[in-house]
């Protein structure tokens, strides 16, 4: 059996791409015109294009909320959050612009009013001690439904958490 060696540095590639099957996502700031960004979320490739610019990538069934906000000369024009499940190989998605190929949308909201409730709502969530991306991706669901009819969503708490965290473990 022959052992490869690894290539010499000036045959290797100048940037190495991501990882098979990561969902990336393209993020934007030019302050006060387009913000682009993510809330929270566990990144595992991060390419810089420029300054203002660049390329978030998450692996499969990891959770990450993404929030666009744009103004014109006259205000906003675009606040949007959109919490997302990164998805696997095979798994049917819906599209989402700027992210590639697309994921789970779990939460959808427009408009800054409901915006900023969900950013608050993420918050209390981080004010718990909990990382927002371990949530109940069912909880984001009930987030949205109630924002989308103008109801005040449940409170995640520590005992939700727990409950999904060991129904996560035996669920397939």
């Amino acid at each position: 059996m022959t052992q490869r060696r690894p290539l010499p540095l000036s045959m290797q590639p100048a940037v190495k791409g991501p990882p098979p099957f990561t969902t990336l996502v393209e993020l934007t700031w030019r302050a006060k015109r387009t913000e682009y960004w993510i809330r929270f979320g566990l990144q595992s490739y991060e390419q810089i294009l420029d300054r203002q610019r660049r390329v978030a990538g998450f692996a499969p069934n990891t959770t990450f909320a993404f929030v666009r906000w744009a103004a014109n000369d006259y205000g906003t024009v675009l606040s949007r959050i959109d919490i997302v499940r990164a998805i696997g190989r095979g798994e049917p998605f819906q599209t989402l612009p700027f992210v590639r190929p697309g994921g789970d949308i779990l939460l959808k909201v427009e408009a800054w009013p409901k915006v900023a409730r969900v950013l608050e709502h993420i918050d209390a969530i981080d004010a718990l001690g909990i990382d927002p991306g371990d949530v109940a991706h069912h909880h984001w669901r009930h987030v949205h439904h109630r924002i989308s009819a103008g109801v005040e969503p449940r409170p995640y708490t520590a005992d939700r958490h727990a409950a999904w965290l060991k129904r996560r473990n035996i669920e397939p």
